[in-house]
């Protein structure tokens, strides 16, 4: 199949759209549900069917899930409800959907989709994927292959808490602080990575991408930083791209 659907599951809402998965491309419009509070696998997978229902679609579907996914099974709840841990994605949602699910970390999903189809292309060396939403993802690559399931966004930071707690949109949100300010608290976090790492490039992701112009010259690292290609798409096109991989 070249056309095969694929769903961003997030902290705040879950979004869709057919991929062509040849040339990356959407093939469409999205079409986005809120994230139901409490992000129970049973209202989840409710707003799952309701995408896959509005797209009339039957075939293999692509999941990118805010978790530790592995062997299709949720291993972490960060931002959604703490009852995911443990449970099957890809059986709760085929389930609901009537649909082969194939699942992935969301932020993993995304970094595929950049590596093949956005400012990753042609990236041999060390390039690390941040996607900037409720919380922060993050995905590894090494001469173009996966290291999956990092979850840098959990580095334990100041007083405790993680680093997703410090510099994500959800905590400018939640901190009502301006956008400026956000982006020296994300500049250090940058550069505590680039300590850890010592990335080539680094591709910034998720719906904060979107202002990079904003607050660019305020990230100073050695590492080029740019923002995704496909932007906030980059998690639709990844969990596509997965699906084709797996089915």
């Amino acid at each position: 199949m070249q056309h095969i659907l694929g769903i961003d599951v997030g902290a705040s809402g879950i979004k869709g759209a057919v991929v062509d998965v040849k040339s990356g491309k959407l093939q469409g419009e999205r079409f986005r549900v809120p994230t139901p509070q409490p992000s129970t696998p049973k209202a989840m997978a409710g707003a799952f069917s309701e995408i896959v229902e509005y797209f009339n679609y039957k075939g293999p579907v692509g999941c990118g899930f805010p978790s530790i996914v592995k062997n299709g099974v949720a291993n972490s709840a960060a931002n959604i409800d703490k009852s995911w841990v443990g449970t099957n994605i890809e059986k709760v949602f085929g389930e609901a959907s009537g649909c082969p699910v194939f699942a992935t970390n969301d932020a993993d999903a995304a970094g595929v989709a950049e590596m093949h189809h956005g400012m990753g292309q042609g990236e041999n060396g060390l390039v690390l994927l941040i996607t900037i939403g409720t919380g922060l993802g993050s995905a590894l690559f090494y001469k173009g292959e996966l290291i999956p399931n990092t979850e840098l966004g959990h580095l334990l930071w100041k007083h405790g808490k993680s680093a997703e707690a410090w510099c994500s949109s959800g905590a400018r949100s939640r901190l009502k602080i301006s956008r400026s300010e956000w982006a020296d608290r994300f500049n250090e976090y940058l550069n505590h990575l680039e300590l850890l790492f010592s990335p080539d490039l680094f591709i910034l992701g998720g719906g904060e991408s979107k202002f990079f112009e904003q607050y660019k010259h305020q990230l100073k690292t050695q590492a080029r930083v740019v923002p995704a290609k496909l932007l906030n798409n980059a998690g639709i096109i990844g969990a596509a791209s997965y699906a084709e991989v797996m089915k």
